[in-house]
């Protein structure tokens, strides 16, 4: 594709980015809502603040991520959700250790719907039948991984893996199966640095949710072309 549009969508991504990550900040500092707190608390450390604008200016590079990856197409509004809703469901786990149905039903809601805007616009039935499919099934597996074994991980874990696996499964199995695996490792490396660090053990319980979504956004950057660079 040429002329100004794939350009102008990364940048608008940004800016809209920053936007959506100063709504996240209010949002998520007052959760269970409404709640006075502050982000800034969780991010900076215990004690501390992270540097104002942390959140906005994260958020804003994602959208630009996520822009580029998938540049001016029908699917890249549905990513975009993702990340918003990704990026608000981490810093509540990070808080709370709860991913929140109120978060995470109208995420998925959303994804559905601007998924099959996307199958309708580029005639990808297949896509999104495959998205949903995945979506089923990542819920499922997840769902017997705490029935198996609790302490690990909660029913938000699993909703989440809902979530994932519809975005995920509109690229493909492989990326589906790629993004749980990172989102595993991605967990597995930041409690091995912690407990380097003398910051946890081995019974520490740690919110799973960013390294799910972080790998799931990582599988989606990783696979196919980069579209806003065309």
């Amino acid at each position: 594709m040429t002329g100004p549009a794939p350009v102008l969508v990364p940048v608008l991504a940004a800016l809209a980015g920053a936007g959506v990550g100063h709504l996240v900040d209010r949002a998520a500092a007052r959760f269970p809502w409404p709640r006075p707190a502050t982000v800034g608390a969780v991010l900076g450390g215990r004690g501390g603040a992270a540097p104002r604008g942390l959140l906005e200016a994260a958020t804003a590079a994602l959208f630009l991520l996520a822009a580029l990856r998938f540049g001016p197409t029908a699917e890249l509004p549905a990513w975009l959700w993702f990340v918003a809703a990704g990026v608000l469901l981490s810093v509540i786990d990070l808080r709370e250790q709860l991913l929140p149905n109120r978060v995470l039903l109208p995420a998925v809601a959303g994804a559905l719907v601007l998924l099959t805007v996307a199958a309708a616009a580029g005639d990808r039935w297949d896509d999104l039948l495959r998205a949903v499919l995945a979506g089923a099934a990542g819920y499922g597996v997840l769902l017997a991984l705490v029935l198996i074994s609790p302490s690990g991980m909660g029913m938000g874990d699993v909703k989440l893996a809902g979530l994932l696996g519809l975005l995920l499964g509109w690229l493909g199995w492989a990326v589906v199966l790629v993004g749980f695996l990172l989102g595993f490792l991605f967990q597995a490396v930041l409690g091995l640095a912690l407990m380097a660090a003398g910051r946890a053990g081995r019974r520490t319980e740690l919110p799973f949710g960013p390294a799910l979504a972080a790998g799931a956004l990582a599988a989606a950057v990783l696979a196919g072309t980069w579209q806003g660079l065309l």
